[in-house]
């Protein structure tokens, strides 16, 4: 199964705001021996937030939304949900009654309001307030505030999706390759050899240049189960050796 996040707010696509959703969901995964597979960005617009939603419900993907499950005006995730999944807003008995908890004798409907979800969902209990998000299959409504949003996301993982932690062994090796010859283009059938004979691993390519423009180094590198990753990395080393590209691994 694939993972995805969708990461929701005028603030961030705007700049006023610095994303620290998809950083901190690529760690919790990777951590746990698995990948982002995709991010969308998405403003505070509901009809393109359905959208999306009933798009990636239909794909069957992982997913965890980002942000928009509040009651101010701007908050529309709740809405565009219900839209995707064709069925109306209900306040879910077991929000209300972490709400209620939450503010005791100054609870009021306003406050309630963020405990109304689409009808059917269950609730993602929220550590640091008790005001809940929501998940449906495998798509999990989150806040946007980090401090509420991650221990939410690291939860969800955990209860629901431990079966797929580190079911293969994975590493990532590469090395570092200088000289005139070591630019992407000179060694481009060097890679597409490589992906032919190792179709099951990652191969990334990346170069680095100084402010001025200037060529520092390529890392070049693959991802994947471990005998086949060093099987590719002698091959690659044996090349460039060939080719007389100067070569050290990769911190």
């Amino acid at each position: 199964m694939s993972f995805g996040a969708i990461i929701i707010g005028d603030e961030i696509l705007s700049g006023k705001r610095v994303d620290r959703h998809f950083a901190k969901v690529a760690e919790l995964l990777s951590s746990r021996g698995l990948r982002l597979a995709w991010v969308e960005y998405l403003g505070d617009e509901r009809s393109r937030i359905a959208a999306t939603l009933k798009r990636s419900l239909a794909a069957g993907d992982i997913v965890f939304s980002f942000g928009g499950i509040g009651n101010t005006p701007d908050d529309h995730t709740r809405q565009a949900a219900a839209v995707a999944l064709g069925v109306d807003l209900v306040l879910h008995p077991d929000a209300e009654r972490e709400i209620r908890a939450r503010f005791g004798a100054e609870i009021t409907d306003v406050r309630l309001l963020l405990g109304t979800f689409p009808r059917g969902v269950d609730i993602i209990p929220n550590p640091f307030n008790r005001i809940p998000g929501f998940r449906v299959g495998d798509h999990h409504f989150l806040p946007g505030f980090p401090q509420m949003a991650h221990p939410m996301a690291e939860w969800t993982l955990d209860t629901f999706y431990a079966h797929l932690f580190h079911r293969r062994a994975m590493v990532e090796k590469a090395f570092l390759l200088t000289g005139a010859n070591c630019y992407e283009s000179a060694l481009l059938d060097l890679m597409e050899r490589i992906v032919a004979d190792f179709p099951s691993l990652r191969l990334f390519s990346l170069p680095s240049m100084s402010d001025e423009g200037q060529r520092r180094h390529l890392e070049l590198g693959v991802e994947g189960e471990p005998a086949l990753v060093d099987q590719a990395m002698a091959a690659i080393r044996e090349e460039v050796e060939r080719r007389a590209i100067d070569w050290q691994w990769r911190p």
